[in-house]
């Protein structure tokens, strides 16, 4: 299919008649029953991304960088991804599908894990993750010029929202070709994973140091989580750059409660973005101090602070955030920068959380509030969130903690709203193109419902660009004719198939009505 995002489907054309059908058997006639047209369809992709360990290239043992938590061998017709609800709907949305990565936070029992799908929030892509692990940072980037999928995986050590894990990258066809540790014997938190252009990763990390606390109120027998930001060079794992914020912030710049307890760490800066600027230096976020930072890349020195207790611009009308994710810098707009503006922590500061772009002059030390979308339910996010600028000055926004997950055009209007099952969040959410080729064939399940129809699944997970299913059946494995179709409706589509033959199998068409996979022929069950 042509268009990624699934959009509502357009009228169809009458061609996948019992004639046309025909005419794909005998086009496809040449593939065989097995597993020959997915083969040949990944043989093509081969040559046009490349050979060797990444890309299009088969690795001779795919996925050997093994993560707690994550089993790419989880049968087809075992996958549960959760279901997502559309709220709102509009013409005119961005390009691409949405990415997030719902992760168990109540009393529910499901699966949990990186899930992809479209504008109707049909599943395209699903990766369980097991308990006690989670998913966070769900997205598509770009490594070595190609595109792939990343997310960390990684376990709650019982701090106040952080974990210990992995950084995973997939690609194209879904094959995990490396993962992203921390260096210097520290652990990757879930905050944040950004590829950048020269092939390295910038990482987040949560240290617990011993800390006398008792200059501010708290136990002298004390620990301090440092916030520790990690450059890593993908390929070879080495550490580039480091930078702590012990040395460079002070915990008295903390609008945290210091804790009481000498078991409890005191997380007096809660890191939770590292981007790089537009001239390379870094963009760092710190909830819990209410600033963003810009620190030197080279030397880690801190070249500006916006916001918090020791501001070096003056704040004008409207500026002043709390509690705050996710610091970018806006596209196209020089020395402006966009926040996620949580204004909540449990206890909110303003009534509803919201995404700001603030100017900065950086001669006269001012910061002015170019721009604030709230959603118009009001929402307020005690925790997590993102904000990400899509094509046409249109925003797609993560509410964290809510579940919630929005598109607004240029203006600030509501264009699109979904949401995540009860009993579940996603960390970030993300609207991107994406075209995934799986490294696998399409499965088919097949029940008999009596008077000569047999219900009939097809299930390709991550196949972006099938736009129809053909039920082909027979009284052999090998004789299979035309016995239905229906439109792609989700990486599990069910159709009703025509028949008394006590075999089936399942044949995927692109947009164009060309054969891009074909399943094994499977037997008809009562």
């Amino acid at each position: 299919m042509t268009d990624t995002t699934r959009n509502p489907r357009k009228l169809r054309r009458a061609a996948l008649a019992l004639t046309a059908l025909a005419l794909l058997v005998a086009a496809t006639a040449g593939l065989g029953t097995g597993s020959a047209a997915a083969h040949s369809h990944r043989s093509a992709h081969e040559s046009r991304f490349g050979g060797g360990d990444f890309g299009g290239g088969h690795p001779s043992a795919p996925n050997v960088y093994p993560v707690p938590g994550v089993d790419y061998s989880t049968a087809p017709d075992a996958l549960q991804p959760p279901a997502i609800s559309v709220l709102k709907t509009s013409p005119n949305l961005a390009p691409g599908a949405i990415f997030v990565a719902p992760k168990i936070t109540g009393a529910v029992s499901g699966q949990q894990g990186p899930e992809i799908v479209d504008n109707e929030g049909r599943p395209i892509f699903f990766q369980p993750v097991t308990a006690p692990y989670t998913a966070g940072d769900f997205r598509a980037q770009q490594y070595r010029g190609q595109p792939v999928l990343t997310y960390d995986v990684g376990q709650s050590t019982g701090g106040p929202g952080h974990s210990e894990g992995t950084d995973v990258i997939l690609n194209q066809h879904y094959q995990q070709i490396a993962t992203v540790s921390a260096g210097n014997g520290y652990k990757a938190d879930q905050h944040e994973f950004d590829l950048t252009p020269q092939g390295t990763a910038l990482i987040t990390i949560y240290h617990q140091v011993p800390y006398d606390l008792s200059s501010l109120g708290g136990p002298s027998n004390g620990s301090v989580l440092d916030g520790i930001v990690e450059e890593i060079d993908v390929a070879t794992g080495k550490v580039l750059f480091e930078w702590h914020s012990l040395g460079h912030v002070p915990l008295t710049d903390s609008h945290q409660p210091v804790p009481t307890s000498a078991a409890t760490p005191y997380d007096y800066f809660h890191i939770n973005s590292v981007n790089l600027d537009t001239d390379g230096n870094l963009l760092i976020s710190a909830r819990h101090t209410w600033t963003v930072y810009k620190v030197d890349h080279q030397t880690g020195n801190i070249i500006w602070r916006l916001g918090g207790k020791e501001s070096d611009f003056q704040l004008g009308p409207g500026v002043a955030f709390a509690w705050q994710h996710n610091a970018l810098p806006e596209v196209g707009q020089p020395n402006t920068i966009r926040i996620f503006d949580n204004e909540s922590n449990g206890a909110p500061v303003l009534p509803a959380s919201r995404i700001i772009d603030v100017h900065l002059d950086l001669k006269a030390k001012t910061a002015t509030l170019v721009n604030s979308v709230q959603h118009p339910d009001g929402l307020s996010a005690p925790s997590q969130g993102n904000a990400q600028r899509l094509p046409g000055g249109h925003l797609f926004v993560g509410w964290g903690a809510l579940g919630r997950f929005s598109e607004f055009d240029s203006g600030g209007n509501l264009l699109w709203d979904g949401q995540v099952p009860a009993g579940y969040d996603t960390y970030r959410a993300y609207r991107s193109p994406w075209v995934g080729e799986p490294d696998t064939d399409p499965t088919a399940e097949a029940t008999s419902s009596g008077g000569g129809n047999v219900t009939v699944n097809a299930i390709w997970n991550g196949a972006t660009e099938v736009d129809r299913w053909v039920v082909l059946a027979g009284s052999h494995r090998w004789d299979l004719r035309p016995a239905g179709s229906a439109d792609w409706d989700g990486l599990d589509t069910t159709i009703v198939a025509h028949t008394h033959s006590p075999y089936v199998e399942v044949v995927a068409l692109d947009d164009h009505g060309h054969a891009i996979g074909r399943s094994q022929a499977v037997q008809v069950s009562d």
